[in-house]
């Protein structure tokens, strides 16, 4: 695929990381409102996401099998698919048991989308020859701040009304994503192409593609933590009004995005590594903030001020991991060839197969977030958000892992 003929890709693509966001949000700042039918606790709900968790992973691990065989565009489509049956399922739930069954549906539906999507982006990226998963990632903080913006406006009426959630990926699930490759059709294999990755192919080193794992861990850990709890947190902490409680999650966002939007650019100009180095200190900063805030009001601003620290962790740990998996060595891609071609294509299935397993990494972070944080602060929150404010702090050492292959080691 010549560049010029990616617009359509990149657009889909954009949209796939928009609905997740859309729908991930819309759920998480009703998630107060579910407690209050279910008459859930902060362990039970621990629990529930752990199960969504743990399924999220089964999810990844589908999308890194089947991705072999068909290509990540028809399993992304199958994840979109899936949250269309899920989110209804939550959100129209007659009994409990049918609530845990669209979260456990929901569960496989991300696992899928993440994977499969990042696998997306990360293609696009080797074929601009320039960096784009900042972006992606931005479209997803897109989606996740205007799913804000309804949930707060929309705050007093029935979590019912977050059905018509199902509308964004029922629409975008069938846009015409990345063909792989020698593809005989869009995400389908060629006659006779041989699935999974070669047997000749050099082997994966891991051990860097490890270090950037750790890392996204405390990302998806510190991330987790304030999209999840932090609505809780203002309603059971302060007493915040009902509609208003997804000010924790609105501005992070909004902060989010224009880091990423503008993430090619820092990382050009500043390198990997002092960003993610300032970040984390910044980053710690704002949840001891969090923690040890007097008023709900203080608290939104230290979820502000975390959005805009930890933005960048996530794109660029994909985009390393990628670049590590096909031996680019490019500040973030391979870079494009004199007549606007994609560079030499790397083995697809390889790369497809090292970001569905890196993937997991994502589910570690959010177990830890999500799940941690619940268990610790099941009495006191300000607990909870403690333990991400020292975690976060790793990130300083790891950050010259994401450096590898760039060219710029800053």
């Amino acid at each position: 695929m010549r560049i010029s003929s990616l617009t359509g890709a990149r657009i889909a693509v954009a949209a796939a990381f928009f609905a997740q966001g859309f729908v991930f949000i819309s759920l998480t700042t009703r998630l107060p409102r579910f407690l209050e039918r279910w008459g859930m606790d902060e362990v039970a709900l621990s629990l529930l996401l752990l199960m969504m968790v743990l399924l999220a992973g089964v999810g990844s691990l589908v999308a890194e099998r089947a991705a072999h065989r068909t290509g990540s565009a028809p399993m992304l489509r199958l994840g979109l698919g899936l949250m269309v049956v899920a989110v209804p399922a939550i959100t129209l739930a007659s009994a409990v048991g049918f609530f845990v069954g669209g979260v456990a549906l929901y569960g496989i539906a991300l696992g899928l989308v993440d994977a499969t999507s990042n696998m997306q982006a990360v293609d696009l990226e080797h074929r601009y020859g320039r960096p784009i998963l900042p972006s992606s990632h931005g479209y997803w903080t897109t989606g996740g701040i205007i799913a804000a913006a309804i949930a707060l406006a929309t705050g007093h009426l029935s979590p019912a009304v977050g059905a018509f959630v199902a509308v964004v990926p029922a629409a975008i699930a069938f846009a015409r994503f990345v063909p792989r490759v020698g593809a005989a059709a869009d995400g389908a294999p060629a006659i006779g192409a041989a699935p999974g990755l070669a047997p000749d192919a050099a082997p994966i080193p891991w051990k860097p593609i490890w270090l950037v794992g750790a890392g996204l861990v405390v990302f998806y850990m510190v991330d987790t933590t304030a999209s999840t709890w932090g609505p809780v947190y203002l309603a059971r902490s302060f007493d915040a009004p009902g509609n208003l409680v997804a000010l924790a999650t609105f501005p992070y966002l909004v902060t989010s995005i224009v880091v990423r939007l503008a993430g090619g650019q820092l990382v050009t100009r500043f390198g990997v590594v002092p960003l993610l180095r300032v970040g984390a200190v910044v980053a710690c900063g704002a949840l001891t903030l969090v923690a040890l805030a007097p008023t709900w009001q203080v608290a939104v601003a230290g979820f502000t001020v975390l959005g805009a620290a930890v933005a960048l962790v996530a794109p660029l740990s994909f985009s390393a991991a990628g670049r590590i998996a096909a031996g680019t060595a490019a500040d973030g891609t391979a870079g494009a060839t004199a007549d606007g071609s994609a560079p030499a294509e790397p083995d697809r299935a390889r790369t497809d197969a090292v970001i569905a397993r890196f993937n997991q990494f994502n589910y570690v972070g959010a177990l830890l977030g999500a799940v941690l944080t619940g268990f610790v602060g099941a009495d006191n929150l300000r607990l909870g958000f403690a333990l991400p404010a020292v975690l976060v702090l790793a990130l300083v050492p790891l950050a010259s892992a994401f450096a590898r292959g760039a060219l710029n080691r800053r």
